[in-house]
């Protein structure tokens, strides 16, 4: 069955850095486009950035356009977030995604960002 565990969150003070990796298993990881999402206390869930499986393609939201690199390592099935610069703003329960016949969340790992 398809999984996805995220791993790698945690407290940093604001400026510093954090990567998130996503283990995929269950699936044909080198073909599917990946993305990271994250969810604020209070607010909705919200697209964060996206990979393709090439890794030829990679949008952000703007919010962390120049501060987050998405990227994925196909040959063990990893997705990984690299966070810099981080801002109190950025606090939030990181998920990966993945969309196959249905749509696949992990459990999210904390990221907290604070002085």
């Amino acid at each position: 069955q398809v999984q996805l565990v995220e791993s790698g969150g945690g407290l940093v003070q604001p400026g510093g850095s954090l990567r998130l990796s996503c283990a995929a298993s269950g699936f044909t990881f080198s073909i599917y486009t990946m993305r990271w999402y994250r969810q604020a206390p209070g607010k909705e869930r919200e697209w964060v950035a996206t990979i393709t499986g090439a890794s030829t393609t990679t949008p952000y939201a703007d919010s962390v356009k120049g501060r987050f690199t998405i990227s994925r390592d196909n040959a063990k099935n990893t997705l990984y977030l690299q966070m810099n610069s981080l801002k109190p703003e950025d606090t939030a329960v990181y998920y990966c995604n993945a969309v196959l016949r249905s749509n696949y969340w992990g459990r999210g790992t904390q990221v907290t960002v604070s002085s």
